[in-house]
């Protein structure tokens, strides 16, 4: 099962520092989901001391906190030599607010509301630039995942996909093995604020049967009756 894991299948440890518990709980599960161990707190204060104490791999830091913002969470960190990678997290849409997270330490920053998909995506470039080893291909038998070029394979085939079939089936080939619920996939793959019909997944996982099973005689993505779906080798 390949997942974001380091060397020695170590998983990429995220601390997620958010107030709004609601939000923390999703990101959280969605990230857990990806491979991730995550820790959160739920204040400047108490993200501050988790980070200057504990051992993470990268740190998802919200601007608007109670009792010590954002801002001076990564300047404090910075000041007693914490150089943990930093994505910011703000509702906040400015350049201004941008820049004073740059310059205060942090190492990225993303604009609430956010796609997953964009965050998954920013904590892996971060955690290569930190020299943190994540996936960047994964397969399971003949289908090839190219995360970092988006791209779908079937031996020497490319399949054209669509980003949110993208999402999905590197999302199940990741939990290679494992049956994920249709709310499992939810959060994984679709934003916070969703509250549409969770059938969606039934068309998205036809949709990517159609494309990387049936033109090659192939059953990798198998329904599991009342639970879920998962991905097998068949080859």
């Amino acid at each position: 099962m390949l997942r974001a894991e380091r060397s020695k299948g170590m998983r990429v440890k995220v601390l997620l520092v958010e107030d709004d518990e609601r939000l923390a709980a999703t990101v959280k599960r969605g990230l857990e989901a990806e491979g991730f161990a995550v820790e959160t707190a739920f204040d400047g204060d108490e993200g501050y001391w988790r980070a200057s104490e504990g051992a993470h791999d990268l740190i998802v830091l919200d601007i608007m906190l109670p009792k010590r913002n954002g801002f001076l969470v990564c300047r404090d960190l910075r000041a007693i030599g914490c150089w943990t990678p930093i994505l910011m997290l703000t509702a906040k849409d400015g350049d201004l607010d941008e820049a004073e997270a740059l310059e205060d330490g942090a190492d990225d920053y993303l604009t609430k509301p956010f796609s997953f998909p964009v965050l998954v995506a920013r904590l892996w470039a971060l955690s290569r630039r930190a020299g943190v080893r994540v996936p960047t291909s994964m397969s399971i038998g003949d289908l090839r995942i190219d995360q970092r070029r988006r791209q779908v394979w079937r031996g020497d085939t490319r399949i054209d996909v669509t980003a949110r079939e993208f999402d999905v089936l590197s999302l199940l080939v990741r939990r290679e093995g494992e049956v994920l619920s249709k709310a499992d996939l939810l959060a994984g793959v679709w934003e916070d604020d969703f509250n549409g019909d969770p059938n969606i997944i039934e068309v998205y996982v036809a949709r990517l049967r159609r494309k990387v099973d049936d033109p090659f005689g192939r059953q990798t993505i198998v329904t599991m009756r009342g639970a879920g779906y998962c991905v097998v080798d068949d080859g």
